[in-house]
């Protein structure tokens, strides 16, 4: 039995978040296995994320609402109170560098390798060696080489990606999966709770996947037979989350 999770953000907020959280988990790929150029597509989402949007205030918003939070729940006897200390300490720790005031990734702006290469990244097929012979150098490097050089360019970045990891783990952790059945290939929710995320969890021998949409109060889940690409008319049976 394989199972896939689907994750559908139901405000901006979390949207931004995951889109994030998916790049920084190109980019840990990347440190751990030679993906020759393709490397640097992640790296160059997150400078046009960082230029286009200031994550900063909005992180550490959130970061201060669930140490509050967090706070709250230790004075409660039937909870976790050492992986609630673990949380509390991991989000003070990943505060500290959005203190800061310079925007994640803007040293990469001075980086003459990184520069020239982000221009031409955008062109199709504009990644030949007679385009980017320094790219073609780069390449040709021994793998630690290369792997020290990505590790020291998205440092920039770990400021702004490590409280968000912890941030969805504990939005992730605010809700269990439940059995349920779309009738038909449909499934509608409500809550009174203000939700953040939507996670669907369902076998591939289904042979559907789901698209969801809705926001924060209400939700509706529609199964698609992959094959012929249009809505199931079967009885499906998934596992859902709901997250506040």
């Amino acid at each position: 039995m394989t199972e896939l999770v689907y994750e559908q953000p139901l405000n901006e907020k979390i949207r931004s978040y995951l889109r994030l959280e998916y790049l920084d988990k190109q980019l840990q790929s990347n440190l751990n296995h030679d993906h020759h150029h393709r490397c640097f597509y992640p790296l160059f989402s997150l400078c046009e994320l960082s230029e286009r949007c200031d994550y900063r205030n909005e992180v550490l918003k959130d970061i201060e609402r669930h140490l509050l939070q967090l706070s709250k729940w230790q004075e409660l006897d039937h909870v976790d109170h050492q992986q609630i200390d673990l949380y509390i300490n991991a989000l003070t720790r990943a505060r500290e560098p959005l203190q800061k005031p310079d925007r994640f990734g803007s040293q990469l702006k001075q980086d003459r390798f990184i520069s020239a290469l982000r221009q031409r990244f955008g062109m199709p097929g504009a990644c030949c060696n007679f385009d980017l012979p320094q790219l073609h150098y780069w390449l040709a490097k021994p793998w630690e080489e290369k792997q020290q050089d990505y590790r020291t360019w998205i440092a920039h970045f770990e400021p702004l990606l490590t409280p968000i990891t912890l941030l969805l783990q504990l939005t992730r952790s605010t809700a269990h999966y439940d059995n349920a059945v779309a009738h038909a290939g449909f499934y509608q929710g409500d809550s009174a709770q203000a939700l953040a995320l939507v996670r669907v969890k369902v076998d591939v021998s289904h042979g559907c996947y789901p698209t969801i949409s809705g926001h924060k109060n209400r939700f509706a889940i529609h199964f698609v037979q992959f094959e012929q690409q249009r809505h199931s008319d079967r009885s499906i049976d998934f596992l859902l989350a709901t997250c506040a």
